[in-house]
């Protein structure tokens, strides 16, 4: 489990975002709306729309930059194997989900911790890129929803949409440009109270977990000026894999 630093701006984080930051400057804009609606202190878990592998990017810099917190994530553990990089990743607090070979609650026990130490969570409850074939967000995971009631902390929505313009879905054509905008949305708070303070049976923690993606979905379509589908997308129902580059595996089946 990551080592929980007492302060959330600490000097390895410091670090790697004096790094990261001009970067992130030089490839696109994050223009955010309704940052009042999110708490300047105490723990909370700030749920997301996952479109692009640029996204973390996006959340990590509207977090740290524009709210002043540390953004903490859960991550697929293969980048923490990768030389030089796991290591800055588990000193800069975020957390590694074991697809195999390990206990399943492991990425729930150190998220518990820096939600325990005041820390802010996010989590993109699709566990992966979404399988939409227009890129609208599909059913999530529990996890997120998990964590929040065992903990009682605040959950938070977050829309986003510009990223596919910077790099498209599991494409390989880079687009950057300071002057292209990753636009995030801020929701209210979600009501969890019919789901909070009881052990839920299963088709509970689905129910809640299809909230939880009903209110994100909502503020993508306000982000695009569309109209959602009326059913979140289903990858199993579709025939497609749950993980890994779904539209290569299409393609050798």
């Amino acid at each position: 489990m990551p080592k929980i630093n007492s302060s959330e701006r600490h000097f390895v984080l410091a670090l790697v975002a004096s790094i990261l930051i001009p970067l992130v400057r030089l490839i696109f804009r994050v223009d955010p709306v309704g940052v009042e609606k999110l708490p300047k202190k105490g723990p909370y878990i700030l749920v997301g729309n996952h479109v692009t592998n640029v996204d973390a990017l996006a959340v990590a810099y509207f977090l740290y930059v524009q709210l002043k917190r540390a953004p903490h994530f859960l991550a697929k553990e293969g980048l923490f194997r990768t030389p030089i990089i796991g290591p800055i990743l588990l000193a800069a607090g975020q957390i590694p989900v074991y697809r195999s070979g390990h206990r399943n609650d492991a990425p729930l026990k150190a998220a518990h911790a820096y939600l325990a130490a005041g820390h802010t969570i996010a989590i993109f409850p699709e566990g992966t890129l979404t399988r939409n074939p227009d890129l609208w967000p599909m059913r999530g995971k529990s996890g997120a929803i998990r964590l929040a009631l065992e903990t009682g902390v605040p959950v938070y929505p977050i829309g986003q949409w510009g990223s596919e313009k910077i790099l498209p879905q599991y494409g390989a054509k880079f687009r950057p440009g300071f002057w292209k905008p990753v636009r995030i949305l801020v929701g209210d708070e979600i009501d969890l109270s019919n789901y909070r303070k009881k052990q839920l049976n299963p088709a509970e923690l689905n129910d809640a977990s299809v909230l939880v993606m009903q209110t994100i979905t909502e503020l993508v379509a306000e982000l695009r000026g569309e109209k959602a589908p009326a059913e979140l997308w289903d990858p199993l129902k579709a025939g497609q894999t749950t993980s890994g580059n779904f539209k290569k595996a299409g393609k050798k089946q």
